[in-house]
């Protein structure tokens, strides 16, 4: 068969095949019958963004003391002892945001708008291996550990859906909301 005909045939079989697919994504024909329809549970099992103004967080509340036994158990591996660094980037520093300089190293506590973003994060992508894998206790716990340890609370304070909201992180004012109206 010459090099012509092979390719015309492989781009009538790929048109052909295209065809078909369409014709099954339309419902028109028969189905692969791969994957399956979500259903909202699957849907809500991932909706799970947490607002500034604390919407969505779950129930439970966090302390710092608590905190650091996960931290120990199932953190320092990446963020170092007392999560003060390691292979991973320091989560409790001092390390200031010079004015004007954006390429400087950003932490939760001189950058983070809002302390919600914190829970947000850790409890969706931590740890790194195993996202969502953290109970939520264990996320209130990380989240009072990691705000305590960097002087934005009290070590005694307790973190849940009412107090997280109204902890005043550092660097809130210099950021520019851009539709403040769906907030």
């Amino acid at each position: 068969m010459s090099t012509f005909k092979a390719l015309s045939l492989a781009m009538i079989l790929s048109a052909a095949g295209a065809v078909a697919l369409a014709d099954d994504m339309n419902g028109l024909g028969n189905r692969p019958n791969l994957g399956q329809k979500i259903t909202e549970s699957d849907i809500k099992a991932w909706d799970i963004t947490i607002l500034p103004d604390g919407t969505n967080l779950p129930p439970g509340s966090g302390t710092a003391a608590a905190g650091a036994k996960v931290i120990a158990e199932k953190c320092t591996i990446c963020h170092g002892e007392g999560a003060k660094g390691g292979k991973n980037a320091a989560l409790i520093t001092d390390a200031p945001l010079p004015p004007g300089q954006i390429e400087a190293n950003k932490t939760i506590k001189n950058f983070w708008a809002n302390a919600t973003t914190l829970y947000d994060y850790v409890r969706r992508a931590m740890p790194w291996n195993a996202p969502r894998t953290l109970t939520d206790q264990e996320v209130w716990d990380v989240v009072a550990y990691i705000l305590a340890g960097n002087k934005i609370i009290d070590e005694k304070a307790v973190m849940d859906a009412k107090t997280l909201p109204q902890v005043k992180m550092p660097n809130r004012d210099n950021f520019i909301i851009r539709f403040p109206d769906r907030i």
